[in-house]
């Protein structure tokens, strides 16, 4: 008897619905074809001791399996209750007429319990595309898939709740998740606040203007300055995601397998601070089987690089081109998949190896040589894609031990939500561009016109700081976020003299 039953398999963050064909017919063995990995190919043994464990056997027959589409590479042992109900279902061990409108997902226990899986939220959003009417899979995914409208999602903690369903009619309770009140009510929840930070105003400032463009940042600075601590706060600054923003990073996280149990809607920006020991193929993605990186992983969100110059130079290198592109394109032999990698660039660093330079009460001081070398390991290249560089000094006693709080991150995001907004109405009808940091060289010179005052006095203050050449558009860039801060709807002398002040590595005695 053949029976067909659906499950599906992701690659990248969008889902193939795997049609999964089981025949049983005379004779004895056991056949799975359609390019299964070693996970699938074990699923017999789980199968069996399941099935033995809630009162059914496993046929002692031919069985063939066919996981088509044939030439797609398959893995996990997801499938391990869509293959389960299959058997059941074509050994005409339980009658399940209505088993081919639903999309079937689970890893089995020995005892016949489900355990969560991987990839749920973009199987759930493909099944309601192609017409499904449900998606049965383990309860600790219920909700994540639960927030995928119009379609019935039925958690389950047990393969004899699905058997009682589709046997004995046995109804499931379905989980709802209203998406935009939990959404909402998540939204504004962030475990760090400007509000904690002492002192550090101007550097605030700056952290200010980057959220307010999604300008790409790199702080340098001796140990304890607070360079982490302003980092960690910037999340809370952001404008709060979008609903299809937040669709987007859940999506990511889901594949990668990341999210929390009870976890359905991602709703704060993630925030990502990899080790500085971390590999080319755990930053960008890849692998035998790609999954995402930590530049995907911060899609939305930031990327926290702290101490810079320790990571490996090509792993920072391989970041050049997602920072342009705003996503990362993995290549196989067979196939490619692409993972979108738009995030806020925030780096760290000290400006010497000893962490200090030219303080004399410092522990340990480092020549300018020794300094230069430190800051060499950074690429003209990668330095090019970050917008401001500023410089962050060690925080007074005075203001340490200062009791009043400083400017909460709620006031400052309102500020940037309004800067947002007239970024938002400049750039409607551009496709890929959303905020100043996304200009172009065309929209750079369309909407960062300067008056001829103002222009002189960049070309007065670019020859006497000796700043480099590729300092100009970034310059433009960062003084047309401080203008929109201020409502002005043309740059003024101010706002570029402010510009300037962020582009420290540019200048002579730097990076020379």
């Amino acid at each position: 008897m053949l029976i067909k039953v659906y499950g599906s398999s992701v690659f990248g963050v969008e889902a193939t619905t795997i049609t999964v064909e089981v025949n049983i017919d005379k004779g004895v063995g056991y056949h799975l074809v359609g390019l299964p990995d070693n996970a699938i190919r074990e699923s017999s043994y789980r199968i069996a001791a399941a099935l033995k464990n809630v009162g059914y056997k496993f046929p002692g027959k031919k069985i063939t399996i066919n996981m088509a589409p044939a030439d797609l590479r398959k893995e996990g042992a997801a499938y391990d209750l869509t293959l389960a109900l299959g058997i059941l279902s074509a050994s005409s061990q339980i009658k399940a007429t209505a088993i081919g409108e639903y999309i079937i997902m689970g890893e089995l226990s020995l005892d016949g319990s489900l355990q969560p899986i991987r990839g749920v939220l973009p199987i759930a959003i493909k099944a309601r595309e192609e017409g499904f009417k449900g998606f049965i899979l383990p309860k600790q995914n219920a909700r994540e898939a639960g927030i995928v409208d119009n379609l019935s999602v039925y958690g389950v903690e047990h393969i004899s709740e699905v058997i009682d369903f589709f046997d004995k009619g046995t109804p499931l309770v379905p989980t709802i998740v209203d998406t935009r009140v939990e959404f909402e009510n998540a939204n504004s929840n962030t475990d760090f606040d400007f509000e904690d930070v002492k002192g550090q105003e101007s550097i605030k400032r700056c952290m200010e203007i980057a959220a307010a463009g999604g300008h790409n940042i790199i702080l340098v600075g001796p140990p304890g300055s607070g360079k982490t601590m302003l980092a960690k706060r910037l999340p809370s600054i952001l404008p709060p995601m979008t609903l299809h923003e937040a669709l987007e990073t859940t999506k990511i996280h889901s594949v990668s397998g990341r999210l929390k149990e009870e976890c359905g809607l991602l709703s704060v920006r993630p925030f990502r601070s990899p080790h500085h020991t971390i590999s080319n193929v755990a930053l960008v993605g890849g692998g035998t089987y790609p999954q995402p990186g930590e530049i995907s992983l911060a899609h939305n969100g930031v990327l926290f690089l702290d101490e810079l110059p320790e990571f490996q130079r090509t792993v920072l290198e391989v970041m050049r081109q997602p920072l342009e592109d705003r996503e990362v394109t993995i290549s196989r032999a067979k196939f490619t998949i692409t993972y979108p990698s738009s995030f806020m660039l925030v780096a760290s660093m000290n400006p010497s190896p000893g962490g200090y330079f030219n303080d004399p009460d410092a522990p340990v001081t480092s020549s300018p040589t020794e300094m230069q070398r430190y800051l060499g390991k950074i690429s003209g290249p990668l330095l090019d894609r970050i917008d401001i560089h500023i410089e962050v000094t060690p925080v007074p006693f005075e203001k340490l031990s200062d009791e009043r709080k400083g400017e909460p991150s709620k006031v400052v995001r309102e500020r940037v939500i309004k800067a947002r907004k007239i970024q938002t109405i400049r750039f409607e009808n551009k496709e890929n561009i959303h905020y100043n940091a996304q200009m172009g060289v065309k929209q750079i010179r369309e909407h960062c016109k300067l008056s001829k005052e103002s222009l002189g006095l960049l070309k007065k203050a670019m020859e006497k700081l000796n700043l480099s050449a590729r300092a100009y558009d970034r310059i433009l860039k960062v003084s047309r976020t401080i203008a929109d801060l201020e409502d002005s709807k043309n740059i003024q002398d101010h706002h570029i003299m402010e510009a300037i002040q962020y582009r420290s590595l540019d200048r002579e005695g730097w990076l020379g």
